[in-house]
């Protein structure tokens, strides 16, 4: 099968999707694991999200890449929409940090037992987006896992 190549493949290299899921969540915990509530109000550069808004919008890809995942594999010639992640991230101001975390893991455990699940007959099931065109399942994976790594070196900056 022939590796996607996603925004976000610079970050995940090439590196299996799925086993760096794993390894994403278990340095994410590492990292902001024990970490005090005023800690994830802080931003790696100014004017960027803070460490719990960066959670939160993990979390809240890992709902809508999954979601897709799963639409593609369930439906036939399925179209997914686009989503505003600075919209969907001004409606979950009140979620705090720790619990943002623990969503991201929850959610993160799902699609990974998912992803790994799968066929390469299954990973080839395309779809379409309104903005990228014509995509695969296995594109999606590795969008996901690339994603994270990318946030993970943002996080790490404030260390």
């Amino acid at each position: 099968m022939v590796r996607p190549v996603t925004w976000y493949s610079d970050d995940l290299g090439d590196r299996d999707p799925v086993a760096a899921m794993l390894d994403t969540c278990e340095r994410l915990r590492a990292l902001v694991g024990g970490w005090p509530a005023a800690r994830f109000e802080r931003s790696y550069e100014p004017g960027k999200w803070t460490v719990r808004q960066i959670l939160t919008h993990l979390a809240q890809t890992e709902i809508a890449l999954g979601y897709r995942i799963r639409m593609a594999l369930a439906s036939s010639d399925y179209a997914a929409q686009n989503f505003s992640q600075d919209h969907w991230l001004s409606r979950e101001t009140a979620l705090n940090a720790v619990d943002a975390l623990e969503a991201l893991f929850a959610l993160n455990r799902m699609n990974r037992t998912l992803c790994g699940s799968l066929s390469d007959a299954d990973r080839a099931v395309g779809l379409t987006h309104p903005e990228y065109g014509a995509l695969t399942v296995d594109w999606i994976i590795h969008q996901l896992a690339g994603h994270q790594i990318h946030h993970l070196r943002q996080l790490e900056q404030l260390g």
